[in-house]
């Protein structure tokens, strides 16, 4: 017999129904084991109590090739028909493969990247085809599959025949590795998608995988299994910050939010445990139809939404360095090195810390790794929510915070009464729509300009979650205090607007004057006077090169005119005409 050989990816096999017809892909585990998908075993007949009493393994990756019989194995078949739901089986070869391969599923962030997955389309049944795709985060509301997405239009796609294919990453920190299975496909003319069952689901369905699974889960601020206490959201308050919270990490928003309440609506409460678990790929397969579709609106994240949380209670700032770095399969380093590592990651990740004032050194922890993290969140597209028992440290940098005690009814000296919940809500409205509209002024411009004006903490959130409780409780005085606040939040707004306003308007100005005299110069002097092209240089470049500093290039294009001005004054032109 020959010598043994197998490609860089041994794991890819061929399932068959007990006649040899091709019926899906699979993953080989060990000598013994594979795992695919419980509708491929299904419709070769093999499920339990289906009209076969086994099925064909046979490997793609392998030289020579071989090819086992195998069965289901015990409490191994998970199917739940017409839903995003399971679809999982393990099955035992009823001869162990001597292949010598043992594969490690991965658990990994699903927010993107590029994947890969090989299996055996009508074209292909036998020998097999690779298909490259794209994560693409969530799969729906309801599901617990994750979102492929084709990369390549006219290249091989997933279709029927991939079903069980192992996911593999293609690029970045976790290249090669497996982290979950085709599902499903769907091609609707031009429009192909399809999806995949993460390691972490499969992980809660089949627990026996355990052993061949590596990388820290997902969600490390709360339990994964069972369901959540049904009074949750029983309150107005509880479901406005989960509302609140769902808003920032579910969307396009970026940068640092504080969740700082204390009791039992604090970071610690059971609404954040609950929200991060909608997001969590392991608590998603212990959770039922009706407890997801169910939910009040804007309380369900997508799947996988949330690249990574952790619970700091009681941990030292390596305890989370070390998860963070393991999750994300980053290098790791000094704390410098980290936090570089984090913000520079693509794409952005979405990070949710709890307990942090109750951390084993709360101001370290704060000082070495997430004040940096939150001080430069807006600009590199990270997410992330930190929770305190408590309240934040003085100078914790951050965007928003939810901060849900009382609002009092004086701000800077005034105060109202009488205003009505519509009138609240409406005040806060439009300063929402203010604050957004700020910040896209600052993300087009603001970055330009050294000593720019800080864009102001968003107040509208914590607004619309005092708005929701208040409004719930009949008449209610603090109505007038939130609308107060909207007010002088308005103003801030309107400051931070004219500044910036202000500061790009004097760059055009400036830019104007200096092209004009360089036109005005040309004429007069030509394009090649050396001693004018030794002043225009850096007053253009000044104008030009982020962070702009407007006072030291207003003082660099004045030189340059009155340089202009006074050689066309004194006639110095003249002797080259």
């Amino acid at each position: 017999m020959g010598q043994h050989h197998h490609s860089d990816k041994p794991w890819r096999v061929r399932v068959d129904d007990a006649d040899g017809t091709p019926f899906g892909a699979g993953v080989l585990l060990d000598e013994r084991h594979v795992l695919t998908c419980a509708h491929v075993v299904r419709d070769a007949g093999a499920a339990p109590g289906g009209s076969a009493a086994g099925l064909r393994i046979t490997s793609v990756a392998c030289r020579p090739e071989w090819t086992r019989t195998a069965r289901v194995a015990p409490r191994s078949w998970v199917q739940k028909n017409d839903t995003q739901r399971g679809d999982v089986a393990l099955l035992r070869l009823d001869e162990p493969a001597d292949c010598g391969t043992r594969t490690t599923l991965w658990r990994v962030p699903l927010s993107a990247g590029g994947v890969s997955a090989y299996g055996f389309p009508q074209a292909s049944r036998t020998l097999g085809m690779g298909a490259d795709a794209e994560l693409a985060g969530s799969g729906g509301r309801e599901g617990e599959w994750g979102l492929l997405n084709q990369v390549r239009p006219r290249g091989p796609w997933i279709e029927p025949g991939y079903s069980g294919a192992g996911v593999a990453v293609s690029e970045g920190e976790f290249k090669g590795r497996v982290i979950g299975i085709v599902v499903a496909d769907f091609v609707d003319g031009d429009a192909h998608a399809a999806w995949m069952l993460p390691t972490e689901t499969i992980q809660a369905y089949l627990p026996q995988i355990e052993p061949y699974t590596d990388g820290v889960r997902t969600n490390d601020l709360g339990p994964s299994a069972g369901k959540w206490p049904d009074d949750v959201l029983g309150d107005s308050l509880r479901l406005a910050l989960t509302q609140e919270l769902t808003r920032l990490l579910d969307g396009r928003w970026a940068g640092a939010v504080v969740v700082g309440t204390g009791g039992p609506t604090g970071a610690g409460g059971s609404w954040l445990v609950r929200l991060v678990r909608t997001a969590d790929p392991a608590a998603r397969a212990g959770l039922s139809d009706a407890e997801i579709a169910g939910a009040p609106g804007d309380t369900v994240l997508g799947l996988g939404a949330i690249d990574a949380a952790y619970d700091a209670r009681d941990r030292s700032v390596e305890d989370v360095q070390g998860y963070l770095t393991e999750r994300f399969g980053l290098p790791g380093g000094d704390d410098r090195d980290i936090v570089r590592q984090l913000l520079r990651r693509r794409p952005p990740a979405c990070l949710v810390v709890g307990g942090v004032d109750r951390a084993e050194d709360p101001g370290e922890l704060v000082r070495r790794l997430l004040g940096p993290l939150a001080a430069r969140a807006r600009t590199r597209g990270l997410r992330l929510a930190l929770g305190f028992e408590d309240r934040p440290p003085p100078g914790m940098p951050y965007e928003v915070s939810l901060d849900a005690e009382r609002l009092t009814a004086t701000v800077r000296g005034g105060v109202t009464g009488g205003v009505t919940a519509e009138a609240a809500e409406t005040a806060v409205a439009q300063l929402a729509a203010e604050e957004d509209a700020a910040a896209r002024l600052q993300a087009a411009s603001g970055w330009m300009f050294f000593g720019a004006p800080r864009l102001p903490v968003s107040a509208a959130p914590r607004l619309r979650v005092r708005t929701a409780v208040a409004r719930g409780a009949g008449p209610d005085p603090e109505l007038a205090a939130i609308h107060l606040h909207a007010t002088a939040a308005r103003a801030e707004v309107a400051r931070f607007a004219k500044e910036l306003g202000l500061m790009t308007a004097t760059l055009e100005d400036l830019r104007k004057a200096l092209e004009v005299h360089r036109v005005r110069a040309a004429r007069y002097f030509g394009d090649e006077d050396l001693a004018l092209g030794e002043l225009y240089a850096p007053a253009a470049r000044d104008l030009q090169t982020p962070p702009i500093d407007l006072t030291a290039a207003r003082k660099r294009v004045r030189r340059y005119i009155d340089e202009v001005n006074r050689r066309i004054e004194e006639g110095e032109w003249r002797g080259e005409g």
